[in-house]
Protein backbone atom coordinates (compact mmCIF):
# COMPACT_ATOMS: atom_id res chain seq x y z
CA UNK A 1 0.00 0.00 0.00
CA UNK A 2 1.60 3.39 -0.79
CA UNK A 3 0.68 6.44 0.53
CA UNK A 4 -0.99 9.39 -0.72
CA UNK A 5 -0.31 13.00 0.56
CA UNK A 6 -3.80 14.34 1.82
CA UNK A 7 -5.34 16.89 -0.71
CA UNK A 8 -6.72 19.94 0.61
CA UNK A 9 -8.60 22.18 -1.75
CA UNK A 10 -9.07 25.94 -0.78
CA UNK A 11 -12.57 27.07 -1.39
CA UNK A 12 -14.76 30.01 -0.96
CA UNK A 13 -18.17 30.05 1.42
CA UNK A 14 -20.11 30.84 -2.06
CA UNK A 15 -18.89 27.29 -3.67
CA UNK A 16 -18.85 25.39 -0.43
CA UNK A 17 -22.44 23.25 -0.52
CA UNK A 18 -21.69 22.58 -4.65
CA UNK A 19 -18.35 21.11 -3.62
CA UNK A 20 -20.05 19.43 -0.78
CA UNK A 21 -22.46 17.71 -2.60
CA UNK A 22 -20.35 16.55 -5.12
CA UNK A 23 -18.72 14.59 -2.77
CA UNK A 24 -21.61 13.01 -1.85
CA UNK A 25 -22.36 12.32 -5.43
CA UNK A 26 -18.80 10.76 -5.57
CA UNK A 27 -19.65 8.77 -2.60
CA UNK A 28 -17.37 9.98 -0.22
CA UNK A 29 -18.28 9.84 3.96
CA UNK A 30 -18.05 13.08 5.81
CA UNK A 31 -15.26 12.55 8.60
CA UNK A 32 -15.19 15.43 10.51
CA UNK A 33 -15.45 19.15 10.25
CA UNK A 34 -12.74 21.11 12.28
CA UNK A 35 -12.44 24.94 13.13
CA UNK A 36 -9.83 26.88 14.78
CA UNK A 37 -9.08 30.29 14.78
CA UNK A 38 -6.24 31.64 13.33
CA UNK A 39 -5.49 35.57 13.55
CA UNK A 40 -8.16 37.55 12.87
CA UNK A 41 -10.27 34.66 10.86
CA UNK A 42 -11.42 30.95 11.21
CA UNK A 43 -9.99 28.47 8.95
CA UNK A 44 -12.92 25.27 8.60
CA UNK A 45 -11.82 21.69 7.02
CA UNK A 46 -14.16 19.83 5.85
CA UNK A 47 -12.57 15.96 5.54
CA UNK A 48 -13.80 13.20 3.72
CA UNK A 49 -13.16 9.94 2.49
CA UNK A 50 -13.45 7.53 0.00
CA UNK A 51 -11.47 4.41 -0.55
CA UNK A 52 -8.90 5.11 2.29
CA UNK A 53 -8.33 8.66 0.37
CA UNK A 54 -8.42 11.62 3.06
CA UNK A 55 -9.53 15.07 1.46
CA UNK A 56 -10.36 17.98 3.01
CA UNK A 57 -12.14 21.21 2.10
CA UNK A 58 -11.21 24.30 3.66
CA UNK A 59 -12.73 27.65 3.96
CA UNK A 60 -11.53 30.81 5.52
CA UNK A 61 -14.21 32.93 6.62
CA UNK A 62 -13.67 36.33 8.99
CA UNK A 63 -15.17 37.07 11.89
CA UNK A 64 -19.04 37.94 11.16
CA UNK A 65 -19.30 35.44 7.95
CA UNK A 66 -22.31 33.56 8.87
CA UNK A 67 -21.74 29.41 7.26
CA UNK A 68 -24.33 27.83 5.49
CA UNK A 69 -25.20 24.26 7.05
CA UNK A 70 -24.22 21.04 4.93
CA UNK A 71 -26.79 18.88 7.34
CA UNK A 72 -29.21 18.84 4.14
CA UNK A 73 -26.68 16.51 2.38
CA UNK A 74 -25.18 14.84 5.24
CA UNK A 75 -27.24 14.86 7.73
CA UNK A 76 -25.17 14.11 10.89
CA UNK A 77 -22.83 17.19 10.07
CA UNK A 78 -25.58 19.23 12.34
CA UNK A 79 -23.72 18.19 15.41
CA UNK A 80 -20.24 19.96 14.21
CA UNK A 81 -22.38 23.14 12.78
CA UNK A 82 -23.69 23.11 16.50
CA UNK A 83 -20.23 23.08 17.77
CA UNK A 84 -18.79 25.54 15.54
CA UNK A 85 -21.52 28.15 16.90
CA UNK A 86 -21.31 27.29 20.15
CA UNK A 87 -17.59 27.11 20.48
CA UNK A 88 -16.32 29.68 17.71
CA UNK A 89 -19.59 31.56 17.96
CA UNK A 90 -19.89 30.94 14.28
CA UNK A 91 -23.65 31.60 12.81
CA UNK A 92 -24.63 28.49 10.68
CA UNK A 93 -27.90 28.54 8.68
CA UNK A 94 -30.02 25.74 8.01
CA UNK A 95 -28.76 23.05 10.63
CA UNK A 96 -31.16 20.35 10.32
CA UNK A 97 -31.07 20.02 14.39
CA UNK A 98 -30.30 23.57 15.70
CA UNK A 99 -29.38 23.25 19.62
CA UNK A 100 -29.89 27.22 19.59
CA UNK A 101 -26.08 27.46 21.86
CA UNK A 102 -27.33 24.79 24.31
CA UNK A 103 -24.97 21.82 22.61
CA UNK A 104 -22.62 22.95 25.34
CA UNK A 105 -22.66 24.15 28.22
CA UNK A 106 -19.60 26.29 29.10
CA UNK A 107 -18.65 29.17 31.93
CA UNK A 108 -18.39 31.34 29.08
CA UNK A 109 -19.71 32.09 25.48
CA UNK A 110 -18.04 31.20 23.05
CA UNK A 111 -14.82 30.50 24.49
CA UNK A 112 -12.43 29.81 21.42
CA UNK A 113 -13.82 32.58 19.67
CA UNK A 114 -11.25 35.29 20.82
CA UNK A 115 -8.65 32.69 21.43
CA UNK A 116 -4.91 33.94 20.62
CA UNK A 117 -2.88 31.78 18.57
CA UNK A 118 -0.33 29.82 20.54
CA UNK A 119 3.10 28.91 19.08
CA UNK A 120 4.45 25.88 20.83
CA UNK A 121 8.35 26.01 20.92
CA UNK A 122 9.43 22.06 20.57
CA UNK A 123 12.58 21.77 23.22
CA UNK A 124 15.27 19.78 21.15
CA UNK A 125 15.39 16.00 22.31
CA UNK A 126 19.15 16.03 23.44
CA UNK A 127 18.11 19.23 25.84
CA UNK A 128 14.84 17.45 26.90
CA UNK A 129 17.06 14.43 27.43
CA UNK A 130 19.46 16.00 29.75
CA UNK A 131 16.74 17.87 31.73
CA UNK A 132 15.13 14.14 32.86
CA UNK A 133 18.39 12.90 34.15
CA UNK A 134 19.33 15.85 36.23
CA UNK A 135 16.04 17.03 37.45
CA UNK A 136 17.72 17.15 41.34
CA UNK A 137 18.87 14.22 42.24
CA UNK A 138 22.14 13.27 42.69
Amino acid sequence: MTIEEQLITEITVESLLEEVKTKSDAGYRLVQIGCTRIEDAFEINYSFEKDYRFENLRVTIGEDVRMPSISDIYWGSFIYENEMHDLYGIGVDGMNIDFNGYLFKTSIPHPFRDAPAVTVKKVPKKMDEENKTSGGEE
